[in-house]
């Protein structure tokens, strides 16, 4: 094959590398587990956003191999969710029919690329195979009673008809159409992820993550310490708690606000007046908050008529419903002050009394502060004034002191409280693994038995979901009426399904023992895989997937059931490819580009190379399709130096030139480089050196000098994880019967790195004719003789005189004729 044909190479070798399952991982060896986010199969296909993320774990995955590692890299599909159940909506095609319509499409593509998935191994979280063991795992969560039932506000979008957890709201919008939410009270499926909320917090310390993925975890995850006081309402028989974050100026506060979807609100206006007027208020205030700018808005609040005997000395507070109070955050009652800029606000839009405690150093603003025309909230470095134990002190170095002040009076107890609330887990709708929980009239909610698992989807006319609230299955009577497993009198099957994210949370496990049909995975194949050593993803999913799959991994460890407390050792993440213009890509605005185009007119390899090199892998890259053609290039470069050594008709040089040098040190340096940069997730940098090493390998064979084909042969390892088939190609024509991905990673000679040589320009009459190397301490004398002695420039010196000899020391040597 004399010009490089990729359509041919390709499907020759992605052929050659199935049929030997070449990537078949098995449990034996030193162990690697490489993983990517398994993708959703949409019906628009493969986009080249998927390539960039699975190209570079393809990269690490294939070095491993090289490296001696049993490696691990599986795919699968994130296939439930709402574009499929949408488009059953619209057309009344099946789900079931769309989804394997849309992986057979993925699945395809994925192997046109070339990627060293280990096929054996697919999962689909729709296949009922699969989610028995997601519906099995939801029940070990109810009977330890971190599955629970309760009717709460839930985010609504009034567009899908669905309920969305906190994650799932962006703006006061719909993550997913972008529709304005709404605020709607109805009983749902919850999961508690905040009895796990200060191990999620903790133990980020024990992982490899990027510190933007822990900070944007620890900030959903909100941890505040703080203190819990206890304090009787008047004339009630009634103890309220409030928790304060910052309580150093305690002796402030002046009234207390509970949230207006607080439980408690009903019993504390229970008989006042204006009973009515203020739950109305207060569902009023619980609506207006999923509007979008409701952060920005101006607080609103009614009176409760209620008051605290507050037990530091405050005297009775009175007890204000404010929209800014937040039901799950701390107690969802807190003691106010003039020290809190929402506090302040409130108190002053409402009229009630203020007497501040805490005051900055300068006297000017002091004085602003006591006449209550500014709010100072400085907890570092505000000076108090009360109580009289810690008067002129600051108060950021008194914390600790008046914690225990508060503790051995009584007054209050040291408390953690975190941000993050319990987990919104059902969704009225019809795609998604079935609850399996049966509701009776006379046991109440009894779980499946495990035997009677997988609780199957039923085939429906509609899909459609109801403005009620119900889901679709709620109309199958025939699936809804069953037996209790208890008393086997007339029950109920629960209608609402688990969210998309429910499959996503344990997948990686099910990868490890994908075809097991007595539990979700072999206890000795967990334990030899456990934990994932490389995840990489999205940023996107810090705060849904990878906090929630946290979640069900500390879960399952506490059951025995995996033998380490964080499932990911280490986790890295990608920016996204964006359009041409730098806007996101997508089908609806038609900038989307399609990697099938791609691979077809320029090869997968192109492609592949083209994603690594588009600049910083961690950063957002526009695409630019003018751009490809200069990866194409350097593959066409290397398959031209790659058959050069096998060229028959090319004549030996009957002078035997010397190997070399100069291509043996780069090779050395880019040997080094590629395999730090890989490991650091440098793609763009790797293939930079690699074309500058095909360029200096061009150049020599140019000037006559011999390059060993084994040097070359190591920069086709190199080059091999990154360009799969061209380097398997060559490696072939080249007699070698073993594959090169299963080949010894090349190492790098730190002599050879050594920079005891320097690199100089020969010149003839002023034009650049030839490079060479000399020693750095080399004499003059000595570079001269050898610059008029170098192949590349004898041509340029027969039939004339040489009349002198210019040389620029570590620069250049002018040969004047």
């Amino acid at each position: 094959m004399k010009n490089y044909d990729h359509k041919k190479i390709e499907k020759k070798w992605q052929t050659e590398w199935e049929k030997k399952n070449l990537y078949k991982a098995k449990e034996k060896g030193k162990k690697f587990y490489s993983l990517i986010e398994f993708p959703y199969p949409s019906g628009a296909g493969l986009h080249v956003g998927h390539i960039r993320s699975n190209t570079a774990m393809d990269i690490v995955s294939r070095k491993r191999r090289m490296e001696g590692y049993n490696v691990l890299f599986p795919i699968g599909w994130d296939a439930f969710g709402l574009p499929t159940e949408n488009y059953a909506i619209k057309t009344g095609v099946h789900p079931i029919k769309v989804t394997k319509q849309n992986t057979d499409a993925f699945r395809k593509q994925l192997k046109e690329i070339g990627f060293s998935f280990d096929w054996s191994r697919e999962v689909d979280t729709t296949d009922p195979k699969y989610y028995k063991w997601t519906q099995w795992i939801f029940l070990q969560f109810y009977k330890k009673g971190l599955a629970y039932k309760a009717k709460t506000y839930i985010n609504w979008c009034p567009k899908d008809k669905i309920g969305l957890a906190n994650e799932e709201v962006v703006d006061g919008k719909c993550e997913r159409c972008g529709t304005d939410t709404e605020k709607r009270e109805k009983e749902q499926w919850m999961l508690a992820i905040t009895k796990y909320a200060d191990r999620l917090d903790k133990d980020l310390d024990l992982v490899d993550y990027p510190d933007r993925v822990k900070l944007s975890q620890r900030n959903w995850i909100g941890k505040s310490e703080g203190m819990l006081f206890t304090a009787p309402v008047k004339d009630m028989d009634l103890e309220i708690e409030t928790f304060s974050a910052h309580f150093e100026a305690f002796c402030a506060d002046t009234f207390v606000v509970i949230a207006p979807d607080h439980p408690l609100l009903q019993t504390l206006v229970s008989g006042v007046k204006n009973e009515k007027e203020i739950l109305l208020t207060a569902k009023k205030m619980v609506q207006d908050r999923s509007k979008a700018g409701f952060e920005q808005k101006e607080p609103t609040g009614i009176f409760t008529g209620k008051y605290i005997v507050d037990p530091v000395g405050n005297g009775n507070l009175p007890i204000w419903v404010a929209s800014y109070a937040l039901a799950d955050y701390g107690t969802g009652i807190v003691k106010c002050s003039a020290h809190d800029v929402r506090d302040f606000a409130f108190a002053k839009k409402y009229n009630i009394p203020l007497k501040p405690v805490l005051f900055p150093e300068d006297k000017d603003l002091a004085k602003k502060v006591l006449n209550l025309e500014l709010c100072f909230s400085d907890m570092q470095k505000g000076i108090l004034k009360a109580p009289n134990i810690f008067a002129g002190r600051i108060a950021g170095e008194t914390r600790e002191e008046i914690i225990k002040y508060l503790e051995e009076k009584g007054l209050a107890e040291k408390r953690s409280s975190y941000k993050i609330r319990d987990w919104v887990f059902s969704r009225q709708r019809y795609w998604g693994e079935p609850i399996p929980i049966i509701h009776c009239e006379h046991c109440g909610m009894v779980p499946v038995p495990e035997k009677d698992l997988p609780i199957v989807l039923p085939k429906v006319k509609s899909y459609q979901p109801t403005d009620t609230g119900e889901s679709p299955l709620a109309n199958i009577k025939e699936w809804v009426n069953v037996k209790c497993p208890k008393c086997k009198m007339s029950a109920k099957r629960e209608t609402d399904t688990m969210p998309n994210w429910a499959g996503s949370s344990w997948y990686y496990l099910r990868y490890m023992d994908s075809k097991n049909t007595k539990s979700f995975a072999d206890s000795k194949k967990i334990k030899y895989w456990s934990p994932v050593d490389w995840y990489n993803g999205g940023m996107e999913h810090t705060t849904l997937h990878l906090l929630y799959s946290r979640f069900w991994h500390k879960f399952l460890y506490d059951l025995k059931l995996v033998p380490t407390i964080e499932p990911y050792k280490k986790r890295t993440s990608h920016g996204m490819i964006l359009a041409e213009d730098g806007v996101k890509m997508s089908k609806s605005i038609g900038n989307t580009v399609n990697p099938a185009d791609i691979v077809r007119l320029y090869g997968a390899d192109t492609l592949r190379l083209y994603e690594m090199f588009m600049g910083p892998f961690e950063d957002a890259v526009n695409w630019n399709t003018n751009s490809i053609i200069g990866s194409r290039r350097f593959l066409e470069k290397v398959w031209r130096v790659g058959v050069s050594f096998n060229d028959k008709k090319k004549k030996k040089d009957p002078s035997s030139p010397k190997n070399s040098l100069s291509v043996e040190k780069v090779l050395h340096k880019t040997i080094k480089k590629v395999s730090e940069d890989i490991e650091n997730m440098r793609f763009n940098t790797a293939v930079s050196n690699m074309m500058i090493f095909i360029s200096e390998i061009e150049k020599a064979l140019g000037s006559g000098e011999a390059v060993p084909k084994e040097s070359f042969k190591k920069f086709l390892q190199v080059l091999s994880p990154f360009a799969p088939h061209i380097t398997e190609e060559l490696w072939n024509i080249f007699g070698e019967k073993k594959s090169i991905h299963i080949s010894k990673w090349p190492k790098w000679s730190e002599k050879m790195l050594e920079e005891n040589e320097v690199k100089i320009v020969i010149q003839v009459n002023g034009k650049v004719r030839g490079e060479m190397y000399i020693g750095i301490e080399e004499d003059e004398e000595s570079v001269k003789a050898k610059a008029t002695k170098e192949n590349s420039v004898l041509k340029y010196l027969e039939g004339n005189v040489v009349k002198r000899i210019i040389y620029v020391k570590g620069r250049l040597v002018n040969i004047v004729c």
